[in-house]
């Protein structure tokens, strides 16, 4: 058991896919539905679960008519099929990279995933930016883990073996700060996405960042936890 877990949200977070992720969710839903995708639902916050029942109904298509596993399938080899697109458009926000290098130091601290997005798409984004070597992909929780994000933030503390007190969370919408605090988790807004900072602040989060270059900050943040929380 780790003494200290840090969760990282990944779009918009650590990493920007700039409109290769809205193509393969339309490449995906044709495959699997044999519809256009014409009416995406609303992606900010939710998992890649929700988005993809919520599009269905969208379309006036049944929210169970397909397996979300058979969407993950098909999304995942869309992002496989657009991985040079994906690499040449997107790219790691500034300063993940180092933030991650940099909490790898510190001892008994793991770094997993804690994303809508499904799994195996989780990995190939992180992969294609060379964000995954200090990132433990087994312990995180995805898309198909929860619909809603405070169970999924509750999933990825039971693989870690941690309590929340143990825990930092970066994410940059108000549904990771909600999520975070739910669960009793420090959180930190990061103003990376489409909330700007004072949003994130009124979702309550302890701390907002308007980046992730301060890599000190980010460390301190996450060695600190106990002194976080009691504002010493």
């Amino acid at each position: 058991m780790a003494d200290r877990v840090v969760l990282w949200d990944l779009d918009h977070t650590l990493l920007a896919t700039q409109g290769v992720g809205r193509d393969c969710f339309a490449d995906a839903f044709e495959q699997v539905t044999g519809r256009p995708l014409e009416n995406p639902a609303e992606v900010t916050g939710k998992s890649e679960a929700v988005i993809f029942r919520e599009t269905l109904a969208a379309h006036g298509l049944p929210r169970d008519a397909w397996p979300f596993e058979e969407y993950a399938e098909a999304l995942a080899a869309a992002y496989l099929r657009r991985a040079g697109e994906l690499r040449a458009r997107g790219h790691a926000l500034p300063g993940a990279a180092a933030a991650l290098d940099a909490l790898a130091q510190l001892a008994d601290t793991v770094q997993v995933p804690a994303t809508g997005n499904a799994r195996r798409v989780a990995e190939i984004k992180v992969a294609t930016f060379g964000l995954d070597q200090h990132l433990d992909l087994t312990r995180g929780a995805y898309g198909e883990d929860a619909d809603d994000r405070p169970d999924m933030v509750r999933v990825a503390l039971q693989r870690a073996e941690a309590p929340a007190a143990a825990a930092i969370l970066f994410g940059d919408t108000p549904a990771d700060v909600t999520a975070g605090r739910d669960v009793g988790v420090f959180t930190v807004g990061v103003a990376t996405g489409r909330t700007p900072a004072t949003e994130l602040e009124d979702a309550g989060a302890d701390v907002v960042l308007a980046d992730l270059t301060d890599t000190e900050r980010v460390v301190a943040l996450t060695r600190d936890l106990a002194a976080s929380r009691t504002g010493s």
